[in-house]
């Protein structure tokens, strides 16, 4: 995905604010099973991604949990770097290899300041970033597993392929057995 692309879907800039941006964006590759970011860590870049998958998890007690996947033209930011200079909480590995927009938060701060429409774009992109967290919450705690699995299928049918099931399941918060077994009802 396009890097123009991905800025107008998050705000729509002008064409001067645009190229401002993008001068202080670079493009990176990195390979399948390269860690992203770094949970315990303040994180200095925010990522696009141009090509490939990405999973974020946390670690508990005794095992990974899957709590969000991205793909060709989602961010990827630990937001609590972004907004609060504190070290994040999550680890993102790349389950594919990746082409990616680097953007230093520290040039994006800077820019900011100068700029109003690149500062409207860091809200919209900051709300945007927020709804999403939100929507996976409510769904975690208002819908059952194989409600959480048809939506999964009807939004993002490619993870299915690209995806191993095991990180699914822990993403939908289930046994990869509970998996299986939803898998089958469906079909």
């Amino acid at each position: 995905m396009k890097i123009d692309q991905i800025l107008n879907n998050i705000y729509p800039l002008p064409d001067t604010s645009k190229s401002t941006i993008k001068e202080c964006i670079s493009e990176i590759s990195y390979p399948k099973g390269y860690f992203l970011l770094r949970a315990n860590k303040i994180e200095t870049s925010i990522y696009f991604i141009k090509k490939g998958i990405v999973r974020a998890y946390a670690n508990s007690a005794d095992n990974e949990i899957t709590f969000w996947f991205g793909k060709e033209g989602d961010a990827v930011i630990s937001m609590k770097s972004y907004v609060a200079n504190q070290k994040g909480y999550e680890d993102i590995k790349l389950l594919e290899d990746c082409e990616l927009y680097e953007l230093k938060i520290q040039n994006l701060q800077k820019l900011f300041e100068k700029d109003i429409n690149i500062a409207n774009w860091g809200r919209r992109f900051a709300e945007q970033e927020l709804i999403k967290t939100e929507e996976r919450l409510i769904s975690r705690q208002f819908r059952t597993a194989k409600e959480r699995y048809k939506e999964l299928l009807k939004n993002n049918s490619d993870l299915i392929q690209r995806v191993q099931l095991g990180y699914i399941a822990s993403y939908l918060g289930i046994t990869q057995v509970s998996l299986s077994r939803i898998r089958a009802e469906i079909k």
